[in-house]
């Protein structure tokens, strides 16, 4: 650490604590404080209205001249002579415990739930710790999530970050309730949690993930945090990082394998979008701000593994992406940061198939490294390529069927729509409260195969027709 470092540090412990009287400027969420001490990026602020009421918030931007602050709970009903502004000398900390699962809590770690808050095992910055790259340990082993298009074409790997790409009237949320009831590791027992973060959603949503929960038993392993409609915008840039924070505590310190299932990013970024057009920053594509790419990976960072620690951080973000554009800004850059994506497809959707996920589109980047023999069984891989290469000849086919029509097809041709009829209907689809396991996926996907002629099966062996095309 520099000596110039080490002189700012010791004046802001020095000097925490002091109390500005009136801001200079208000600006949405944001206050605007000039002539203060040395005050540090992201350090916790206490904001004092005029009745002694306390929101806390955080400091954004910082200069010799003037430090700009957001306010979590919004500035309405402050005044510029009337508030006093407190700054901490550190930044935000969240008081983690394990008792934390089987708790409702708002968007700043706030019980919503009705009870106490939960006595502390510690208290941890919000923000995160970087992890040395060389520390972390690749992801392996495969999640269950009870969900057949998943589990056997864009397999979920403990310690990956798999973001679904949606749209809006879309059944994201259904999703993301059934994997947060069905998630487990297969092979023993392991110390399994869900931590949930929702951001911007509305109150029926809230209750519904809530309702879903307890109805199935599982909500005392889930930890919901919550950022409703009507709270406060700027909240929402903080929700992912207290459950983020909490996830770390449950992982690293108590050996834990946790999910983080994230609702709506499309939400985050609306927020982030709002607030770098409050502080007047240049724009880039579609008005977001240029730091959006790696605001993002912040968040997606934090999910894997460390050497010497046995527990683990999964990521599942859910995005609504505007007008269905895959090449929008939010599903573009989060794409490029995550191990692949599973994508949602309003045709299908409008099919009545659940969950309606496109199969080509969809991609498990680390799905290989899950899966075979050991891990599901010996003939996923293969399975898997074949169900793709096929599903693929079946787009084909569809789409010179509305040229030419169906009857001017192949008898080959109608062997592959009948798969793919099928492959949709009962390999894809299935109930809300359906928990398949990897053996029963795997054996769907060769029944499927069975609509197929033997010839057209490239991809898997010999011995693997014998046992699963000819005698299951």
């Amino acid at each position: 650490m520099s000596d110039q470092k080490k002189i700012f540090d010791a004046q802001r412990r020095l000097q925490a604590g002091k109390e500005y009287i009136g801001v200079h400027r208000i600006d949405g969420p944001l206050v605007f404080i000039e002539k203060t001490h040395p005050v540090g990026y992201r350090e916790l602020v206490e904001c004092v209205d005029a009745e002694g009421k306390v929101r806390l918030g955080m400091v954004l931007d910082t200069s010799d001249s003037v430090v700009v602050a957001q306010i979590f709970e919004g500035t309405q009903g402050l005044t510029m002579p009337g508030t006093n502004v407190r700054f901490r000398g550190k930044p935000l900390e969240l008081g983690v415990s394990r008792k934390m699962l089987g708790r409702v809590f708002n968007g700043i770690g706030l019980p919503k739930d009705g009870g106490p808050e939960p006595l502390a095992d510690k208290y941890c910055d919000v923000n995160g710790k970087p992890i040395n790259p060389t520390a972390r340990a690749y992801p392996k082993d495969f999640i269950q999530t009870g969900i057949s298009v998943i589990d056997g074409m864009n397999t979920l790997i403990r310690g990956q970050k798999l973001p679904i790409f949606s749209g809006n009237g879309l059944p994201h949320n259904e999703l993301a309730a059934q994997i947060a009831r069905q998630a487990k590791i297969r092979g023993g027992e392991t110390n399994f949690a869900v931590v949930f973060a929702a951001m911007g959603v509305k109150h029926d949503v809230a209750q519904f993930f809530i309702n879903s929960f307890e109805h199935t038993g599982v909500l005392e392993n889930v930890a919901l945090f919550l950022s409703l409609a009507d709270d406060p915008s700027i909240e929402r840039l903080i929700t992912p990082r207290t459950a983020l924070t909490l996830a770390e505590h449950l992982a690293f310190d108590h050996g834990m394998h946790v999910l983080v299932i994230m609702t709506d990013m499309a939400n985050y970024c609306e927020s982030l979008r709002e607030i770098s057009t409050i502080r007047g920053e240049i724009p880039s594509r579609k008005g977001y701000p240029g730091y959006l790419y790696s605001d993002l990976a912040e968040l997606y960072e934090r999910s894997g593994m460390i050497k010497g620690f046995p527990g683990s951080i999964t990521q599942l973000p859910i995005l609504t992406m505007p007008n269905d554009d895959i090449s929008h800004p939010i599903p573009d850059l989060t794409g490029y940061i995550t191990e692949g994506q599973i994508v949602f497809e309003r045709e299908m959707h409008g099919r009545n198939i659940y969950p309606p996920v496109a199969g080509l589109p969809s991609l498990s980047r680390l799905m290989k490294d899950g899966i075979g023999k050991g891990m599901t069984r010996d003939d996923h891989p293969h399975l898997a390529s074949q169900l793709f290469a096929a599903y693929s000849y079946v787009k084909d086919v569809r789409n010179l069927a509305s040229v030419i029509g169906e009857e001017e097809l192949t008898p080959l041709d109608h062997q592959y729509l009948e798969f793919g009829e099928f492959f949709e209907r009962n390999f894809v689809s299935q109930k809300m409260n359906e928990d398949r396991t990897i053996e029963e996926t795997l054996n769907l996907g060769w029944e499927a195969l069975k609509k197929l002629p033997v010839e057209e099966l490239h991809r898997v062996t010999d011995e693997e027709i014998d046992r699963y095309y000819h005698g299951a």
